[in-house]
Protein backbone atom coordinates (compact mmCIF):
# COMPACT_ATOMS: atom_id res chain seq x y z
CA UNK A 1 0.00 0.00 0.00
CA UNK A 2 1.35 3.44 -0.95
CA UNK A 3 0.88 6.55 1.15
CA UNK A 4 -1.39 9.10 -0.44
CA UNK A 5 -3.47 11.86 1.10
CA UNK A 6 -7.01 11.77 -0.24
CA UNK A 7 -8.73 15.08 -1.02
CA UNK A 8 -12.15 16.52 -1.67
CA UNK A 9 -10.95 17.94 -5.00
CA UNK A 10 -8.05 16.93 -7.22
CA UNK A 11 -6.09 18.72 -9.96
CA UNK A 12 -3.93 17.69 -12.91
CA UNK A 13 -0.92 17.49 -10.61
CA UNK A 14 -2.77 14.96 -8.47
CA UNK A 15 -3.54 12.88 -11.57
CA UNK A 16 0.14 12.90 -12.50
CA UNK A 17 1.06 11.77 -8.98
CA UNK A 18 -1.56 9.02 -8.91
CA UNK A 19 -0.43 7.55 -12.24
CA UNK A 20 3.20 7.74 -11.06
CA UNK A 21 2.27 5.83 -7.90
CA UNK A 22 0.27 3.24 -9.84
CA UNK A 23 3.33 2.60 -12.02
CA UNK A 24 5.71 2.47 -9.04
CA UNK A 25 7.06 -0.65 -7.31
CA UNK A 26 4.44 -0.42 -4.59
CA UNK A 27 1.64 0.37 -7.00
CA UNK A 28 -0.57 -1.77 -9.22
CA UNK A 29 0.87 -4.87 -10.98
CA UNK A 30 -1.42 -4.35 -13.99
CA UNK A 31 -0.50 -0.69 -14.41
CA UNK A 32 3.21 -1.47 -14.18
CA UNK A 33 2.96 -4.02 -16.98
CA UNK A 34 1.32 -1.72 -19.52
CA UNK A 35 3.07 -0.38 -22.62
CA UNK A 36 2.05 2.03 -25.37
CA UNK A 37 0.94 -0.91 -27.50
CA UNK A 38 -0.96 -2.74 -24.77
CA UNK A 39 -3.19 0.28 -24.04
CA UNK A 40 -3.34 1.57 -27.62
CA UNK A 41 -6.91 0.34 -28.13
CA UNK A 42 -7.96 1.91 -24.82
CA UNK A 43 -7.21 5.37 -26.18
CA UNK A 44 -9.32 4.65 -29.27
CA UNK A 45 -12.18 3.31 -27.14
CA UNK A 46 -12.13 6.24 -24.72
CA UNK A 47 -12.06 8.73 -27.60
CA UNK A 48 -15.09 7.06 -29.16
CA UNK A 49 -16.91 7.30 -25.83
CA UNK A 50 -16.20 11.05 -25.74
CA UNK A 51 -17.75 11.32 -29.20
CA UNK A 52 -20.76 9.34 -27.98
CA UNK A 53 -21.21 11.78 -25.08
CA UNK A 54 -21.01 14.71 -27.52
CA UNK A 55 -23.61 13.11 -29.79
CA UNK A 56 -25.89 12.55 -26.79
CA UNK A 57 -25.33 16.16 -25.66
CA UNK A 58 -24.73 14.77 -22.17
CA UNK A 59 -22.46 17.19 -20.29
CA UNK A 60 -22.08 14.97 -17.24
CA UNK A 61 -21.08 11.98 -19.33
CA UNK A 62 -18.77 14.19 -21.42
CA UNK A 63 -16.96 15.34 -18.28
CA UNK A 64 -16.41 11.73 -17.23
CA UNK A 65 -15.25 10.54 -20.65
CA UNK A 66 -12.88 13.48 -21.13
CA UNK A 67 -11.31 12.47 -17.83
CA UNK A 68 -10.78 8.96 -19.18
CA UNK A 69 -9.06 10.37 -22.28
CA UNK A 70 -6.91 12.62 -20.11
CA UNK A 71 -5.90 9.58 -18.08
CA UNK A 72 -4.73 7.89 -21.27
CA UNK A 73 -2.64 10.94 -22.18
CA UNK A 74 -1.07 11.08 -18.71
CA UNK A 75 -0.43 7.32 -18.74
CA UNK A 76 1.40 7.43 -22.08
CA UNK A 77 3.41 10.42 -20.87
CA UNK A 78 4.38 8.55 -17.72
CA UNK A 79 5.68 5.61 -19.76
CA UNK A 80 7.90 8.00 -21.71
CA UNK A 81 9.02 9.81 -18.57
CA UNK A 82 10.23 6.50 -17.12
CA UNK A 83 12.43 6.19 -20.22
CA UNK A 84 13.68 9.76 -19.72
CA UNK A 85 12.20 10.64 -23.10
CA UNK A 86 9.69 13.38 -22.27
CA UNK A 87 7.25 14.43 -19.55
CA UNK A 88 3.66 15.63 -19.45
CA UNK A 89 4.96 19.19 -19.06
CA UNK A 90 6.87 18.81 -22.32
CA UNK A 91 3.66 17.82 -24.10
CA UNK A 92 1.91 20.89 -22.68
CA UNK A 93 4.86 23.08 -23.65
CA UNK A 94 4.88 21.83 -27.23
CA UNK A 95 1.15 22.23 -27.83
CA UNK A 96 1.17 25.74 -26.32
CA UNK A 97 4.03 26.80 -28.59
CA UNK A 98 2.21 25.27 -31.56
CA UNK A 99 -0.96 27.22 -30.80
CA UNK A 100 0.94 30.49 -30.45
CA UNK A 101 2.90 29.94 -33.68
CA UNK A 102 -0.21 28.97 -35.66
CA UNK A 103 -2.26 31.93 -34.44
CA UNK A 104 -0.09 34.90 -35.49
CA UNK A 105 -3.29 36.94 -35.92
CA UNK A 106 -3.84 36.62 -32.16
CA UNK A 107 -0.31 36.47 -30.73
CA UNK A 108 1.49 38.38 -33.51
CA UNK A 109 0.99 41.17 -36.01
CA UNK A 110 -0.65 39.18 -38.81
CA UNK A 111 -4.16 40.20 -39.87
CA UNK A 112 -6.81 37.51 -40.38
CA UNK A 113 -10.40 38.68 -40.07
CA UNK A 114 -12.11 35.66 -41.61
CA UNK A 115 -12.06 31.91 -41.04
CA UNK A 116 -10.74 31.42 -44.58
CA UNK A 117 -7.73 33.67 -43.88
CA UNK A 118 -7.08 31.87 -40.60
CA UNK A 119 -7.10 28.44 -42.27
CA UNK A 120 -4.87 29.63 -45.12
CA UNK A 121 -2.31 30.96 -42.62
CA UNK A 122 -2.63 27.78 -40.53
CA UNK A 123 -1.86 25.54 -43.52
CA UNK A 124 1.11 27.64 -44.62
CA UNK A 125 2.59 27.72 -41.12
CA UNK A 126 1.97 23.99 -40.66
CA UNK A 127 3.82 23.17 -43.89
CA UNK A 128 6.75 25.34 -42.86
CA UNK A 129 7.06 24.08 -39.27
CA UNK A 130 6.70 20.43 -40.31
CA UNK A 131 9.21 20.80 -43.13
CA UNK A 132 6.64 19.88 -45.78
CA UNK A 133 8.14 21.03 -49.07
CA UNK A 134 5.58 19.45 -51.44
CA UNK A 135 1.80 19.29 -51.43
CA UNK A 136 2.18 15.51 -51.48
CA UNK A 137 3.78 15.76 -48.04
CA UNK A 138 0.55 17.21 -46.66
CA UNK A 139 -1.38 14.21 -48.02
CA UNK A 140 0.99 11.53 -46.78
CA UNK A 141 1.01 13.12 -43.32
CA UNK A 142 -2.68 12.28 -42.82
CA UNK A 143 -2.64 9.45 -40.27
CA UNK A 144 -3.19 6.01 -41.80
CA UNK A 145 -4.83 4.94 -38.53
CA UNK A 146 -7.82 7.22 -39.14
CA UNK A 147 -11.12 5.58 -40.18
CA UNK A 148 -10.95 5.11 -43.95
CA UNK A 149 -13.79 7.51 -44.79
CA UNK A 150 -12.43 10.21 -42.52
CA UNK A 151 -8.92 9.83 -43.96
CA UNK A 152 -10.22 9.91 -47.54
CA UNK A 153 -12.16 13.11 -46.87
CA UNK A 154 -9.13 14.74 -45.26
CA UNK A 155 -6.83 13.73 -48.11
CA UNK A 156 -9.33 15.09 -50.64
CA UNK A 157 -9.55 18.36 -48.74
CA UNK A 158 -5.79 18.80 -48.73
CA UNK A 159 -5.58 17.98 -52.43
CA UNK A 160 -8.20 20.67 -52.99
CA UNK A 161 -5.95 23.25 -51.33
CA UNK A 162 -3.31 22.37 -53.92
CA UNK A 163 -5.81 22.97 -56.74
CA UNK A 164 -6.45 19.29 -57.49
CA UNK A 165 -10.21 18.97 -57.21
CA UNK A 166 -13.51 18.85 -59.05
CA UNK A 167 -14.79 22.16 -60.35
CA UNK A 168 -18.16 21.73 -58.66
CA UNK A 169 -20.39 19.32 -56.75
CA UNK A 170 -22.10 18.25 -59.96
CA UNK A 171 -18.79 17.04 -61.40
CA UNK A 172 -18.02 15.16 -58.20
CA UNK A 173 -21.41 13.43 -58.29
CA UNK A 174 -20.99 12.60 -61.98
CA UNK A 175 -17.75 10.82 -61.12
CA UNK A 176 -19.78 8.42 -58.97
CA UNK A 177 -21.63 7.29 -62.10
CA UNK A 178 -18.35 6.80 -63.96
CA UNK A 179 -16.86 4.74 -61.14
CA UNK A 180 -20.06 2.68 -60.86
CA UNK A 181 -19.76 1.75 -64.53
CA UNK A 182 -16.13 0.74 -64.04
CA UNK A 183 -17.11 -1.39 -61.04
CA UNK A 184 -19.81 -3.12 -63.08
CA UNK A 185 -17.24 -3.90 -65.79
CA UNK A 186 -14.87 -5.32 -63.19
CA UNK A 187 -17.64 -7.49 -61.74
CA UNK A 188 -18.35 -8.92 -65.19
CA UNK A 189 -14.65 -9.75 -65.60
CA UNK A 190 -14.73 -11.65 -62.31
CA UNK A 191 -11.25 -10.44 -61.31
CA UNK A 192 -11.42 -9.91 -57.53
CA UNK A 193 -8.43 -7.56 -57.43
CA UNK A 194 -10.02 -5.33 -60.08
CA UNK A 195 -13.36 -5.42 -58.27
CA UNK A 196 -11.72 -4.35 -55.02
CA UNK A 197 -9.85 -1.53 -56.76
CA UNK A 198 -12.94 -0.20 -58.54
CA UNK A 199 -15.07 -0.48 -55.41
CA UNK A 200 -12.44 1.55 -53.58
CA UNK A 201 -12.51 4.18 -56.32
CA UNK A 202 -16.30 4.33 -56.06
CA UNK A 203 -16.15 4.83 -52.28
CA UNK A 204 -13.48 7.53 -52.69
CA UNK A 205 -15.69 9.28 -55.26
CA UNK A 206 -18.62 9.21 -52.83
CA UNK A 207 -16.39 10.83 -50.20
CA UNK A 208 -15.37 13.58 -52.65
CA UNK A 209 -19.00 14.20 -53.54
CA UNK A 210 -19.88 14.42 -49.86
CA UNK A 211 -17.11 16.98 -49.31
CA UNK A 212 -18.33 19.15 -52.18
CA UNK A 213 -21.88 18.95 -50.86
CA UNK A 214 -20.75 20.03 -47.39
CA UNK A 215 -21.49 16.60 -45.91
CA UNK A 216 -19.26 14.70 -43.47
CA UNK A 217 -18.99 11.25 -45.08
CA UNK A 218 -18.25 9.55 -41.76
CA UNK A 219 -21.35 11.02 -40.11
CA UNK A 220 -23.48 10.33 -43.18
CA UNK A 221 -22.56 6.65 -43.14
CA UNK A 222 -23.08 6.51 -39.39
CA UNK A 223 -26.61 7.92 -39.80
CA UNK A 224 -27.34 5.51 -42.63
CA UNK A 225 -26.20 2.59 -40.49
CA UNK A 226 -28.40 3.68 -37.58
CA UNK A 227 -31.34 4.06 -39.97
CA UNK A 228 -30.74 0.55 -41.30
CA UNK A 229 -30.67 -0.89 -37.76
CA UNK A 230 -33.95 0.83 -36.88
CA UNK A 231 -35.67 -0.45 -40.03
CA UNK A 232 -34.22 -3.92 -39.49
CA UNK A 233 -35.58 -3.97 -35.94
CA UNK A 234 -39.11 -3.01 -37.04
CA UNK A 235 -38.94 -5.54 -39.88
CA UNK A 236 -37.99 -8.28 -37.43
CA UNK A 237 -40.85 -7.25 -35.13
CA UNK A 238 -43.32 -7.51 -38.01
CA UNK A 239 -42.03 -10.95 -38.98
CA UNK A 240 -42.07 -12.15 -35.38
CA UNK A 241 -45.68 -11.02 -34.92
CA UNK A 242 -46.62 -13.63 -37.50
CA UNK A 243 -44.58 -16.32 -35.70
CA UNK A 244 -42.05 -16.46 -38.51
CA UNK A 245 -38.24 -16.46 -38.58
CA UNK A 246 -36.49 -13.96 -40.85
CA UNK A 247 -33.79 -16.35 -42.00
CA UNK A 248 -36.40 -18.80 -43.29
CA UNK A 249 -38.06 -16.24 -45.57
CA UNK A 250 -37.01 -15.50 -49.17
CA UNK A 251 -35.68 -12.00 -49.77
CA UNK A 252 -38.78 -11.13 -51.83
CA UNK A 253 -41.00 -11.61 -48.76
CA UNK A 254 -38.54 -9.81 -46.50
CA UNK A 255 -38.64 -6.84 -48.88
CA UNK A 256 -42.41 -6.62 -48.33
CA UNK A 257 -41.93 -6.48 -44.57
CA UNK A 258 -39.07 -4.01 -45.08
CA UNK A 259 -41.33 -1.64 -47.02
CA UNK A 260 -43.96 -1.91 -44.27
CA UNK A 261 -41.29 -1.09 -41.69
CA UNK A 262 -40.24 2.00 -43.66
CA UNK A 263 -43.85 3.15 -43.79
CA UNK A 264 -44.34 2.62 -40.04
CA UNK A 265 -41.17 4.53 -39.16
CA UNK A 266 -42.08 7.35 -41.55
CA UNK A 267 -45.50 7.76 -39.90
CA UNK A 268 -43.91 7.69 -36.42
CA UNK A 269 -41.47 10.43 -37.42
CA UNK A 270 -44.28 12.54 -38.91
CA UNK A 271 -46.26 12.27 -35.68
CA UNK A 272 -43.16 13.17 -33.69
CA UNK A 273 -42.63 16.32 -35.75
CA UNK A 274 -46.26 17.45 -35.51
Amino acid sequence: MVEYQQKDHYSINDLLDIVRLLRSEGGCPWDREQTHQSIRSDLIEETCEVIEAIDLEDSELLREELGDVLLQVVFHCRIEEEKSSFRFDDVCDEVCKKLIIRHPHVFGDVTANTTEQVLKNWDAIKMETKGQERYTDTLTSVAKSLPALMRAQKVGKRAMRAGMDFRCAEDAVACINDETSELETAIISGNKADIEEELGDLLFSCVNAARHLGIDAELALKSATEKFIKRFSVTEDLVSEEKLDMKNLPIEELDIYWDKAKSIISKMEEQKND
